[in-house]
């Protein structure tokens, strides 16, 4: 999610590769000894201020200044602003190369993704970024393909990067193949890997979703749901489904056939007219948000009334499904909460955390709006003709 950070053409391996500075300070740079560069107090300015620069305007020692920049408790407050002040007049900016010298931390992490601009993988990397400690650089690898060698070329990369850790971006069965085959020391976390998959992961519970979504229309009074589903590469897709059958079946209603598309709302518009040319169809799970629009364009050119004749739920809630017509009930995915997770797991992780705790699974919520209503009795094509 939704917003993202677009990623830059890389020079190898075919990915392409953005870095997110979203690092506000970091520290630990050697200070030179007192005679080694002219500073403010000897009455000459240094072509860049050092931290040698901001202790002695500060009237305070160089490892003050360092607890300031890492923000180290047992510092006053008065302390605190005074080298804060210092750290503005003199325009100070800690040396990230010094500090990687000291402390053997680049503060850098890697995230690796499937290259796609539909909503869901692309909120996934808006909240990882937004998700990562302020002192931490991100770098994005979009993969235009997520098989064995590609994924081990992006991270080979990150390693000559020295990266601290790396979160993948894993939505496709492919992915998880090319995960659990891979050999490497580093801290790794998956995210949108299924919730079978045997990796450090965290995951948005999509069968649960999809679940609640069907009993809804069940609820509503309609006999059966029929299901647009994603295609069944995508293990969004396979849980959505799952979740949707196993509602059918569990309820005793007829499981339908199956209508799949590739998550766009061409794909929807077009299967969309194989399903309003149904009568018996009254209700359908759309398996995302922009498969339903172009569902709800074919059932108007075919005269099926939303919610009247057709109700229909869509799975993500883009920001603009509030505004379609009418407004689109809806099951909503946290991203945030799916990027906080990640980035405290791949954060333990790096800290050489003894005990692994697996992440339970993110529950999604169903958004009630206008799509969806009470069964009629007849659709319309079935309706008779009054004289």
């Amino acid at each position: 999610m939704a917003p993202t950070a677009d990623g830059q053409p890389a020079q190898a391996y075919g990915e392409r590769v953005s870095v997110s500075q979203s690092a506000k300070s970091s520290d630990g740079q050697h200070d030179p000894a007192p005679n080694s560069h002219p500073t403010r107090a000897s009455g000459a300015q240094s072509a860049r201020p050092l931290m040698v620069d901001v202790a002695r305007l500060a009237g305070v020692s160089h490892q003050t200044v360092s607890r300031v920049l890492n923000d180290h408790p047992h510092v006053s407050a008065k302390t605190r602003a005074d080298v804060l002040a210092a750290i503005r007049d003199l325009g100070y900016r800690p040396n990230a190369a010094a500090r990687t010298l000291v402390t053997g931390r680049t503060n850098a992490l890697g995230v690796i993704s499937v290259d796609s601009t539909l909503y869901g993988p692309s909120s996934m990397l808006y909240g990882l970024e937004r998700a990562a400690p302020p002192n931490y650089f991100v770098a994005i690898a979009r993969l235009d393909t997520f098989d064995r060698r590609s994924l081990h070329q992006a991270v080979e990369r990150f390693l000559g990067q020295a990266v601290e850790g790396i979160i993948v971006v894993a939505p496709q069965s492919s992915a998880i193949e090319a995960l659990i085959s891979l050999k490497s020391d580093i801290p790794l976390v998956a995210i949108k890997c299924g919730t079978g998959a045997p990796l450090p992961s965290v995951v948005i519970d999509n069968q649960a979703g999809a679940a609640r979504a069907t009993q809804y229309l069940l609820d509503l009074g309609h006999e059966t749901v029929h299901h647009l589903a994603g295609p069944l590469t995508w293990l969004d897709a396979q849980e959505r489904m799952n979740g949707w059958r196993h509602t059918l079946i569990e309820a005793g209603a007829r499981v339908p056939d199956l209508v799949s598309g590739d998550w766009s709302a061409r794909s929807g518009y077009e299967m969309g007219h194989r399903l309003a040319a149904m009568p018996e169809v009254t209700a359908v799970l759309a398996a995302n948000d922009q498969m339903a629009l172009g569902l709800l364009r074919a059932l108007a050119e075919r005269g099926r009334d939303v919610p009247g004749d057709v109700s229909v739920v869509g799975f993500d809630d883009i920001p603009e499904a509030a505004f379609f017509p009418p407004p689109l009930t809806t099951v909503r995915q946290d991203f945030g909460e799916l990027g906080t997770r990640a980035m405290h797991m791949l954060m333990d992780r790096i800290s050489g955390a003894d005990e692994f705790v697996p992440s339970l699974p993110i529950m999604p919520d169903l958004v009630v709006r206008a799509s969806a209503a009470r069964r009629r009795r007849l659709p319309r094509a079935l309706r008779p003709v009054r004289p």
